[in-house]
Order: structure tokens, then C-alpha cells, then sequence
């Protein structure tokens, strides 16, 4: 049977996780391009960031970048190139799901790991206990409001957060259909020797919930058509008809 918000079998999935679905699935639309551009280009970088800082708390990594550390000292490079490459794989498993990437798509993949790879080669290690818990809740947090502005855009979710809108859209939580896919990458990026920690349970606790909040919050409607002013008709021809 189908899994449901509350792991009742039958049930059907609540409001809200439909109209998230609803939000990252509706048809890419060109109105509003600076605004919908400014916001993805800022919630993408704000990502990189926010992955960045949960890294460099020291706390523990969250689920994917898990997965990307333990690539990393397996074979090499660094987690912000396996970010990028795990991004541009994770897409082929939107074909049986028929989602259709977008701007927003192509660009998570070039600019979350560039910018974990700038940020982390930039910013200090915070070593105070306190400074570190600072930083990784405040990741944490910014990691919620930066999926929510790039896929608030509406031009494209990432590759990741494609695999849970897909699932999202077809009746399922976003809640639950986030924990089973970063569980399982988290314990792939354990076998692989990732290190895992207080923050790890901490994203994947808070993460979903952040989500559902952020995604309507920053989401980019397009404007509402003119409705006629009561009392005022429309112009005539000669004839009588409506121009």
C-alpha cells in the first residue's frame, strides 16, 4: 500500500504536501524573469553556503554530503566536485519519474559544490564548541530557506529535491519521501567512511519540516490578470459589438 504522511496506509497525503507537489510540477513559465533569476541564482549560492557551514561546524555532515565525503576519501577530489558530479547523475533517475529539468536544474548542478568548494576554502574552522554549534544550526536553517528560494523560482528543482517533488507529486509526504531517500545515501556514505555525527541527525530531522515551511513561503506567483472595474464597460463599435 502507499506510504502517507503518518504512515497510515489509506490515508491520503495532507494539503499541504500536494501543493508543494503542486508548486515545484506546474509548467515553467517566463513571467516575472528577474525576480524568479535573481532568487534562483541568490538560493543556490545561499545552498553551497549553508552546506559549507554544516560541514565546517564539524558536527557532522547531512545525508548527501555524506554520500560526497566518502566518495571523496575513497577515490579523490574534493566534496564540492562530488557534489557536482553526484547532481548531474542523480538527473537520470528523473527519466522514470518524467520530470523536466529547467535553468534551475542546470545551475544547482554547476554552482552547489563550486560554491561549497569557495566557501570552505575561504572561511576558518570555528573551533569554540559553541561557535560550532552556531554555525551547523544556522546551516541548518539556511539550508531550509535556500531550497525553498530556488524551487520557490520556479524554474527547475534541483536534482535531488527532484526526486522528492517527483515522489511528492504522486500522493506521497515530502516529509517522508526526503527521509528515505537521504537515509539512504547517508548509510552508502557511512560504508564509504564518511564521518557522522549529532549534526547529521539534526538536518535529517529538521530538514523536511524547514522545507514545507520555506518552499510556499518563497514561492513566485505569476501575476493575477486585471479583473474589469464594476460599473465600467467596455468600449462599443458603431455596430454594437464588443471591440
Amino acid at each position: 500500500m502507499r506510504d502517507t504522511p503518518d504512515g497510515a496506509a489509506g490515508r491520503t497525503p495532507d494539503r499541504r504536501s500536494r501543493g508543494i507537489g503542486a508548486i515545484i510540477q506546474r509548467p515553467l513559465v517566463p513571467d516575472r524573469p528577474t525576480r524568479r533569476l535573481s532568487q534562483l541564482i541568490f538560493g543556490l549560492a545561499l545552498y553551497g553556503v549553508s552546506d559549507a557551514m554544516v560541514i565546517q561546524s564539524g558536527l557532522g555532515v547531512e545525508p548527501w554530503d555524506a554520500l560526497s565525503q566518502g566518495l571523496s576519501r575513497t577515490f579523490g577530489l574534493g566534496i564540492g566536485m562530488w557534489t557536482n558530479i553526484i547532481g548531474a547523475l542523480v538527473l537520470l533517475l528523473w527519466i522514470p519519474l518524467r520530470n523536466k529539468p529547467g535553468l534551475g536544474t542546470v545551475l544547482n548542478v554547476l554552482m552547489v559544490g563550486t560554491v561549497m568548494d569557495l566557501f570552505m576554502a575561504w572561511t576558518p574552522v570555528p573551533e569554540a564548541m559553541w561557535l560550532r554549534w552556531t554555525v551547523l544550526i544556522s546551516g541548518v536553517v539556511l539550508n531550509g530557506v535556500a531550497t525553498g528560494m530556488y524551487i520557490g523560482a520556479g524554474l527547475g528543482p534541483g536534482p535531488r529535491d527532484g526526486l522528492m517533488t517527483g515522489w511528492a507529486a504522486r500522493g506521497h509526504s515530502i516529509r517522508g519521501v526526503r527521509w528515505v531517500i537521504e537515509l539512504t545515501v547517508l548509510v552508502i556514505g557511512f560504508l564509504l567512511g564518511a564521518t557522522l555525527g549529532i549534526g547529521t541527525l539534526i538536518y535529517a530531522v529538521a530538514i523536511g519540516p524547514l522545507s514545507q515551511i520555506f518552499i510556499p513561503m518563497f514561492d513566485v506567483k505569476s501575476p493575477m490578470p486585471k479583473e474589469p472595474v464594476p460599473g465600467v464597460q467596455k468600449s462599443r463599435t458603431p455596430d454594437g459589438k464588443a471591440p
